[in-house]
């Protein structure tokens, strides 16, 4: 293990499912997932005629549980913090299932209120888009919680007492819904949203969805497209997909439903009920799209853990970039942070903002920053395994499409090989990308090729075009004679994708 690094065990007990996540947190600011469980545990479907949660239930929560703390113990996770959502905190006997569970695992259970879920599954989803307004929907298997947020701050939440489980166990037959059962769910979904007025208030913000039934759904419309990043963080459901999804889904039976590619076997029969939910709500608040979120309640309840004093973020893909990098520690932090430096000064220099946007501006920062992080994997190639690694290390704040310009950018040696490396991914990008992937990763090449001795010698520098030439000058710290030499070495690049010959001019040379 990592010094200076410590791991924590987060079990959330579900109305649906029974999960534990392990972290680890590494120096102040970096950590990482490194296990995952699920257990199914269908509580909201198995509570008694009079509320209450049975013993045998109790029995086998336990049996999960403690299963769970022995994998924290194998991975050295020695906090552990377990949470409890719907299905314990509505049983007419929730506490003394938690003091229960308590006797017989040895953990504390903390039983939620319906707010605090709504701020924590929140807290999670913050931290890990770059979204100011919206409102959030956490469909869990007992409850679902809509919230309200402005300017990246939770305005309301409520929570409502219907999810995808105890709504299947209500409404429908084996799974199976009919067209009556689906007006029934939609007439109880209107009713409960009519008791909040503040839903309507903000048509055309998008809706930010949480939890198993959403990334459900997301899984199957990403197979309906043949969709190219196996990533559900981030990606966007159009309304006509969502309502196509709503359209189709019901009405086929449960045993059609099972063969629905993306849809997994002990999702097919709750899937419905969590979709018209969904579905309803969208209407109701007249939102524009809905955006998926892979971090929520988990992730939450883990920044307040391991950040108590600092759990909100800042700059989601500047935090999540420095993440990356941080768990790279091969990589010189001073070497990367000089050439995202030189990178934005030949960005601004050349006056690229009015041509690529001030975002572009960001991804080419983000690139510098994490270009040299397939050095871990091995230094032969190492392009190719920063490639693979910023594409698949969730990136947080950007789109799909920018996660994989970002890489390309950082990766990039030549034309050729850009072209390749991109032909997987054309359907998610633009015509335009291709010129810009080209000029910003040449760019990006100067800027390296300016701390090539990672010394960082470059003290000022200046750029700007002069007839075919770009024109550098430059003082320096110390003899940047290896900068120099390794401008010169790719030069001939950098005129392909610039058209324009490199001309380093030294300026006074301070010593």
């Amino acid at each position: 293990m990592h010094m200076n690094s410590e791991r924590v065990g987060i079990i959330d007990i579900g109305s649906n499912s029974v999960r534990l996540v392990v972290y680890e947190r590494m120096g102040a600011k970096a950590y990482r997932v490194i296990d995952e469980s699920k257990e199914s545990a269908r509580l909201s479907a198995r509570i008694a005629p009079d509320g209450s949660i049975t013993q045998e239930d109790v029995g086998r929560l336990a049996r999960i549980l403690n299963d769970f703390l022995m994998l924290c113990r194998v991975h050295g996770a020695d906090t552990v913090r377990a949470v409890a959502t719907a299905a314990i905190r509505n049983a007419s006997n929730g506490r003394e299932v938690a003091q229960r569970l308590r006797q017989l695992t040895g953990v504390p259970i903390e039983i939620l209120s319906g707010d605090e879920e709504a701020r924590l599954g929140f807290l999670g989803m913050i931290n890990t888009l770059d979204i100011a307004d919206g409102f959030l929907i956490d469909i869990g298997g007992g409850s679902t919680e809509v919230s309200l947020f402005r300017n990246r701050v939770l305005l309301h939440s409520v929570s409502f007492p219907f999810g995808a489980v105890n709504t299947t166990k209500q409404y429908s037959d084996g799974g199976n819904v009919s067209k009556e059962d689906a007006r029934r769910i939609r007439d109880m979904i209107a009713a409960a949203a009519k008791s909040e007025p503040w839903l309507t208030l903000y048509p055309d913000l998008p809706l930010v969805g949480l939890g198993g039934t959403i990334r459900s759904l997301c899984k199957i419309d990403q197979k309906l497209n043949k969709y190219v990043l196996p990533q559900t963080h981030q990606y966007e459901i159009a309304k006509p997909a969502l309502d196509n999804l709503a359209e189709w889904l019901p009405a086929l039976t449960a045993k059609e439903r099972s063969k629905v590619d993306g849809l997994s076997d002990d999702r097919a029969d709750i899937i419905v009920p969590g979709l018209l939910i969904l579905h309803s709500f969208f209407g109701h608040i007249g939102a524009s799209r809905c955006i998926v979120s892979g971090a929520g309640l988990r992730d939450g309840v883990f920044y307040e853990t391991a950040f108590p004093d600092d759990s909100a973020r800042g700059d989601v893909l500047a935090d999540s970039a420095q993440n990356l990098l941080a768990l790279h520690p091969a990589v010189s932090r001073a070497h990367v942070e000089q050439v995202s430096r030189i990178a934005s000064r030949l960005f601004d220099d050349l006056a690229l903002t009015p041509v690529f946007g001030d975002r572009t501006r960001k991804l080419l920062q983000t690139a510098a920053l994490l270009y040299r992080i397939g050095v871990s994997v091995h230094y032969y190639n190492y392009y190719k395994h920063t490639f693979y690694l910023m594409l698949h290390s969730r990136i947080d704040g950007l789109t799909h499409r920018e996660s994989v310009l970002c890489a390309l950018i950082a990766s990039y040696k030549t034309k050729s090989r850009s072209r390749s490396m991109m032909a997987p991914y054309r359907e998610l990008l633009k015509e335009s990308d291709l010129d810009l992937v080209y000029r910003l990763g040449a760019l990006l090449q100067l800027a390296v090729a300016l701390d090539r001795s990672e010394t960082q010698p470059m003290d000022v520098i200046q750029a700007g075009i002069d007839k075919q030439s770009l024109t550098i000058g430059w003082t320096s710290k110390h003899d940047p004679a290896i900068e120099l030499r390794e401008v010169e070495r790719i030069s001939g690049e950098f005129k392909k994708c610039w058209g324009l010959r490199v001309k380093m001019s030294p300026a006074t040379f301070s010593k």
